[in-house]
């Protein structure tokens, strides 16, 4: 049975969690930012992505990392060339698969 006092706590981390994502959500369109400004904030995204990507590559298999830093840097070298995102991802699966056969 759910008491009063466990009931607040929740209550309470919900409100935690929705103010800080409704807050932007509702005052983004009111906000004006300079271009520098506006420039950092598209690049976040791309940030997060390789932030979480980054160790996965790393930990694709221990006894042969060099098959994700190879599936890496065809993702980056397909990203350079400013292909599309899932053909980035796809080149960098099809050089994975093809190390694994290999190797």
């Amino acid at each position: 049975m759910i008491s009063v006092r466990n009931l607040l706590l929740i209550l309470g981390m919900t409100l935690v969690t929705f103010i800080p994502r409704a807050v932007p959500a509702v005052l983004i369109d009111k906000l004006r930012f300079s271009l520098k400004v506006e420039k950092f904030l598209k690049l976040i995204p791309y940030t997060a992505m390789a932030a979480l990507i980054f160790p996965g590559i790393l930990a694709t298999d221990a006894e042969n990392i060099w098959i994700g830093i190879a599936g890496g840097a065809v993702a980056c070298a397909f990203a350079w060339m400013k292909c599309p995102v899932m053909v980035c991802v796809l080149a960098a699966i099809g050089a994975d698969f093809l190390l694994y056969v290999i190797i």
